[in-house]
């Protein structure tokens, strides 16, 4: 399994490396799944319900191999920090009791966390990343860089996920629904109306328009002048690609393309991801 690289040390520092104590702030035990409440702070909402129903047959076949992160509550309530789709699954697969690790956690951390877990497996939309990023920036008062290096990202990456929530409506649905790309939305964003960035949509929609092109579009529609440089290789293009791969395959797909070809490198985080891999690519 490839290294997590910055990205997975948020959720590596609440699971134990190897320790299964019986029960208790950190160790490895096992409670009914009742007593498990969402985490409040999750902002995944969409979630393939193919993907859950072969995650749930694979647990029923295997049980849950990783265990889900809670934090204590009231009246003996837990809340999940990280596992929303192993618990719904579990639930789908009638499971009554589950593995977890109990750790404490703030209201902070509940969403750092489960935002962390979320961008690790690709699990979120654009917009659903963005207006994650958006609470921990407004609600904690989190900077861009703080935020980049809490999820393992670049700065850059961070501020342009938050300039899609400038978009139109129509736009953030489009690229919910994966019609268009983030490149495709943020070249959109160069039109300042809605109604302008709607109807270029449906052209980009409707002709199935590049990233270049939008670019080129929105560019001679805002009255800018195009760049005298010459484009190199468009890293939108790579990102598009990645884009497709995660929502086909359901977790973090990267490219490296180069002239003569390239790498694509699949991830995985348990077993039952992998046998879920397994099944969609042979």
């Amino acid at each position: 399994m490839p290294p997590r690289s910055g990205l997975g040390k948020g959720l590596d520092a609440l699971i134990p490396s190897g320790q299964k104590t019986p029960s208790g702030e950190g160790g490895l035990t096992q409670i009914p799944i009742d007593l498990i409440q969402r985490n409040p702070r999750q902002p995944r909402e969409k979630f393939d319900i193919e993907e859950l129903e072969n995650l749930a047959a694979s647990i029923r076949e295997h049980g849950v191999i990783q265990p889900l992160i809670v934090s204590p509550g009231k009246n003996g309530i837990y809340t999940l920090i990280a596992g929303e789709r192993r618990l719904q699954a579990a639930r789908n697969a009638g499971l009554k009791i589950v593995p977890v690790v109990i750790r404490h956690a703030t209201d902070q951390q509940l969403l750092e966390l489960a935002l962390i877990e979320n961008v690790q497996r690709a699990d979120l939309n654009a917009i659903e990343e963005a207006e994650a990023y958006q609470h921990l920036a407004k609600e904690f008062k989190m900077s861009h860089e703080t935020i980049a290096t809490r999820v393992g990202k670049s700065r850059v990456a961070v501020t342009n996920t938050l300039r899609l929530l400038d978009a139109s409506a129509a736009v953030k649905q489009a690229l919910v629904d994966g019609r268009i790309t983030e490149g495709h939305a943020r070249a959109l964003l160069a039109l300042t109306s809605a109604k302008a960035q709607e109807n270029l949509l449906n052209q980009v929609v409707n002709l199935d328009l590049s990233v270049r092109q939008t670019e080129a579009l929105a560019s001679k529609l805002s009255g800018k002048k195009p760049s005298g440089k010459r484009r190199t290789s468009s890293s939108a293009d790579v990102t598009d690609v990645e884009r497709r791969l995660r929502s086909s395959l359901g977790t973090k797909v990267t490219l490296k393309h180069g002239k003569k070809g390239g790498t694509v490198t699949i991830y995985y985080y348990s077993d039952e991801e992998l046998d879920s891999l397994l099944e969609k690519l042979t």
